[in-house]
């Protein structure tokens, strides 16, 4: 079983802790992490895009000139693609983008992303984050005191405004939760914070 120590807000070392095998050190599989990327990417597209066709255009109802004997080409609307004004031949129309995994290739995925943060050595358990107001000196203060990087990633056992909202507004920082936890975040972030207890609830959910 891997083992890491386990920080508090200081940056100082409290404990250590075991993480499970089943969850943090499985040979990390890239084609199912992939598949899991492309698929939360795919679902964050709205597929509101719309273009206009020659039929959608407002006007042109008029053949523009008659159809031989003026040494023109034959036209039959001014709102023809090949016209300036014209409708779009081949535009994007409104469709959705969705894809979707099947709930084995989820739960491996995560557990292969996780396992890289932890070959990676890019994870951190912090034994809790304790905070009486809104304040987002004491999130970057923590962050400085863990070493963490530029892209961070936090992961909370459960919903805590203050800490969400304090570290908001801190560039290349994002809050999470357990049931919200994605490949995606995982694998684009730099450091991966995670909370004990979060760690507990990783390990009950997935194991």
């Amino acid at each position: 079983m891997p083992n890491v120590s386990v920080y508090d807000m200081t940056g100082k070392a409290v404990s250590s802790m075991e993480l499970s095998d089943a969850i943090f050190a499985i040979e990390p599989n890239a084609v199912v992490m992939h598949q899991a990327v492309v698929t939360y990417l795919a679902n964050q597209r709205q597929g509101t895009q719309s273009t206009l066709t020659r039929t959608e255009v407002r006007g042109g109802g008029r053949k523009p000139w008659r159809q031989k004997g003026t040494g023109h080409a034959r036209q039959g609307s001014i709102r023809a693609p090949q016209w300036t004004h014209g409708g779009v031949a081949i535009g994007p129309k409104p469709r959705s983008y969705r894809l979707a995994l099947n709930k084995k290739i989820k739960r491996l995925a995560l557990k292969s992303a996780l396992s890289t943060k932890v070959l990676e050595n890019a994870l951190i358990v912090v034994d809790k984050i304790e905070m009486n107001e809104y304040k987002t000196k004491t999130v970057v203060s923590m962050l400085k005191a863990l070493g963490a990087s530029k892209k961070t990633l936090i992961v909370l056992p459960a919903v805590d405004e203050k800490v969400i909202k304090s570290a908001a507004n801190i560039p290349g920082v994002k809050t999470t939760c357990v049931n919200t936890l994605n490949v995606y975040d995982v694998l684009n972030c730099d450091t991966f914070i995670v909370l004990q207890d979060a760690v507990a609830k990783i390990e009950e959910v997935y194991a």
